[in-house]
């Protein structure tokens, strides 16, 4: 990443959540408790889905997919900030600071993506779980989880190639524990009112068009089973409510972080500690808890 003659900085300052030295003790234990508990979980749910034959159907192989993301998310921003509470200088390079970028649009464009994928697939098994197997076969899902990477692949490359020649020659302090994009546009020496917009831009309609997707299929379910029986819209909202809880969880922090910023410090941390540190722990466990299969072939597993 050759940032060319314009940038000066060869580092930034991250300026971390707090000041006081005893909540960042406080904040290192919930940090390294958070992400050994998204680490052995994730781990936990792909060892599952792949040794247990029970297990080796569409859903699964899309959930084991959403957990290896979320472990890839957690990775990118975590480890780092729990180092960093123990240094009185956080400093990250400039081209450290770019491939978080990169990786953070990577896998969160690629998992706005996989979760449209996971609808779909639980719009065939409930509207037409006769053509279900057909529909949703194994090169079917292979395709569709190979597109969500590319089109994260495609998304991160997309955000990098706007900010990674910017003239960053003065400030360099980043008011975050990583390196979040519309904070890192703000450091550059020159006006980037219009930047900024086209990278919200960027991921808003990303974000925008995965979430409108996701209400549509979600709604579509429930006005199809609801010709059908009362009992099966009560099936159908148990069956996908796992699902939209995972929905909101990802994309309200994504939507006030990019389509909306609010521009309030405490709050646009706390949004970046929730989607980049608490999402990848709470999407697998969500799905896990609620899930019978699951719970009894980890059983199994354990035994």
């Amino acid at each position: 990443m050759d940032r060319g003659n314009q940038s000066v900085v060869s580092e930034f300052v991250l300026l971390g959540l707090t000041d006081s030295w005893e909540l960042q003790i406080c904040l290192f234990l919930l940090f390294s408790v958070i992400y050994l508990a998204t680490v052995l979980g994730n781990i936990l749910i792909m060892t599952t889905v792949i040794a247990d034959s029970h297990l080796h159907s569409p859903m699964y192989f899309l959930l084991a997919n959403l957990s290896f993301v979320d472990l890839w998310l957690s990775s990118v921003t975590i480890p780092k900030a729990i180092i960093d509470f123990f240094r009185e200088s956080k400093t990250i390079s400039f081209g450290t600071c770019m491939w978080q970028v990169v990786f953070v649009h990577f896998a969160g464009g690629g998992e706005m993506v996989l979760l449209v994928t996971m609808a779909y697939d639980r719009y065939v098994a409930i509207c037409k779980p006769l053509h279900y197997t057909t529909i949703m076969s194994q090169q079917r899902c292979i395709w569709l989880v190979v597109i969500s990477w590319a089109i994260g692949l495609v998304h991160s490359i997309s955000q990098l190639a706007m900010i990674v020649d910017l003239p960053f020659c003065g400030p360099r302090e980043i008011d975050s524990f990583f390196c979040d994009l519309p904070l890192v546009i703000e450091l550059a020496c020159m006006d980037t009112y219009i930047l900024g917009s086209l990278v919200n831009a960027d991921s808003g309609f990303l974000a925008t068009a995965c979430f409108i997707l996701l209400l549509i299929s979600y709604v579509y379910i429930l006005l199809t089973v609801r010709h059908h029986s009362t009992d099966g819209v009560y099936k159908a909202l148990s069956t996908c409510t796992a699902h939209i809880m995972v929905v909101l969880i990802f994309f309200v922090p994504c939507i006030f972080i990019y389509l909306c910023p609010l521009n309030i410090p405490s709050v646009d941390k706390f949004l970046a500690v929730f989607y980049a540190v608490f999402t990848p722990l709470l999407n697998p466990s969500i799905y896990t808890l609620r899930n019978k299969e699951m719970k009894e072939a980890m059983k199994r597993l354990s035994m």
